[in-house]
């Protein structure tokens, strides 16, 4: 790819439900997919009051998280090591590979936040208690 230009709004919502093999239900724009990024993963998660990601880690994959609207909880660190923290809009957050994360939406409305995941491979979830 050398350039691409894309709106939020050119982007339809996906809803997850509607996906058997991705966990949870939730709606995303694959933001990456239409811009025809080859290098990482990029996408916009919404969320519903009460709605979130569970602790996670992956084995290659690093993510970047960016808080777009709403206010969040986050579990990060290692098995045992844990912190828990709120962020709201403007706040990123990162975990490397093995380095257990999760967030949850605590707003009344709808959050929504944008994720980055590189490599771009296929690193589905891991419980960071058995790392």
């Amino acid at each position: 790819m050398e350039y691409e230009v894309l709106d939020t709004e050119d982007v339809d919502v996906t809803d997850l439900s509607d996906v058997e093999e991705v966990p949870p239900d939730l709606d995303i724009r694959p933001v990456g997919d239409l811009l025809g990024l080859e290098e990482m993963n990029l996408a916009i998660w919404y969320f519903e009051p009460g709605e979130g990601i569970g602790y996670h880690a992956h084995s290659e994959q690093e993510e970047l998280y960016y808080v777009l609207e709403g206010e969040f909880s986050l579990k990060l660190g290692r098995s045992g090591e844990t912190e828990t923290r709120e962020v709201g809009p403007g706040a990123f957050w990162a975990a490397g590979p093995e380095v257990g994360h999760g967030h949850r939406y605590l707003g009344d409305d709808r959050g929504a936040v944008l994720a980055i995941g590189a490599p771009p491979v296929e690193d589905p979830g891991l419980d960071p208690h058995d790392l």
